[in-house]
């Protein structure tokens, strides 16, 4: 068990991205089932389109987005909830001027992320 604070967990650039960074706030090295992690996209930031080997549920906290999900176009704004099946290519492009923000909980097994080109 453990209560952390958000603000001193470490940023870490997420690959391929423009303007993304990451957070794990729970790792598979803390939660036995399930790993959290926060995303923030910044202003004119974005992530390519991409597939991952585990599925992704996603709340978004801030900002407003379009997410690509398999063939489907979404906007998505705070407080909204999304899920990504594993395997499915999707992608994020930040709509206005402010942050894109999410919790994206995974489940803990070897999440390899491939780009779509």
């Amino acid at each position: 068990m453990f209560v952390k604070n958000i603000n001193e967990i470490s940023r870490e650039k997420v690959q391929s991205s423009s303007q993304a960074f990451k957070q794990v706030l729970i790792g598979h090295d803390q939660g036995p089932n399930f790993s959290m992690r926060r995303f923030i996209i910044e202003p004119g930031g974005y992530m390519p389109l991409h597939t991952n080997t585990v599925e992704h549920e996603q709340f978004v906290l801030n900002g407003h987005a379009q997410i690509i999900i398999g063939e489907q176009t979404y906007e998505v704004k705070r407080n909204d909830v999304v899920f990504i099946p594993f395997g499915v290519k999707h992608s994020y492009k930040v709509l206005g001027n402010e942050a894109f923000e999410f919790l994206c909980m995974v489940p803990n097994k070897t999440d390899t992320m491939e780009i779509v080109k």
